[in-house]
């Protein structure tokens, strides 16, 4: 098995509680709302949305890939940070054990928010990781921000 870590940073003018409570705590809900191209549906699978829950993530329609499986590893609501696995799913085709996800949400000097993301892929045997498909990843990722970004700019009130 390898092992491949990235880092990515994402910005935002809305502050971090907020972007939490929206991205984390009520994502099932909000996004296939605000980006049903990219995820049309989550479910819970197994557990009531804390850690040790599994979830099937359902992508859209501006996907090439159907699913796949959804762990909460953590959910640490005093320091905006969350832990996440995927695994299972047409996207891991035999070459992916599993992702492993950790997001924090910290708030910028200049207001507003920093997401940082570490995401560690698993691979099955020698089977190594391509570039363009970790930048596709960053960029659906960001797009994902950005789509909650605009709905909370939208709905100020939202997630007070």
């Amino acid at each position: 098995m390898g092992v491949f870590t990235y880092e990515t940073e994402f910005t935002s003018v809305i502050d971090p509680a907020k972007l939490f409570k929206a991205y984390v705590l009520d994502g099932d809900n909000l996004i296939p709302k605000v980006a049903p191209q990219a995820i049309s549906q989550i479910e819970i699978l197994e557990g009531d949305g804390g850690p040790g829950t599994i979830k099937k993530v359902t992508f859209g329609q501006d996907s090439s890939f159907n699913y796949v499986k959804h762990k909460v590893e953590a959910v640490d609501k005093d320091n905006l940070s969350y832990s996440y696995s995927l695994s299972e799913g047409d996207a891991f085709a035999g070459k992916l054990e599993k992702i492993a996800n950790e997001v924090k949400f910290v708030a910028s000097p200049n207001g507003g928010s920093i997401i940082k993301s570490i995401g560690t892929y698993y691979t099955i045997g020698d089977v190594e990781i391509e570039e363009e498909h970790v930048k596709e990843g960053k960029v659906k990722g960001s797009q994902l921000f950005k789509a909650i970004e605009a709905y909370l700019i939208e709905h100020p009130d939202n997630y007070n």
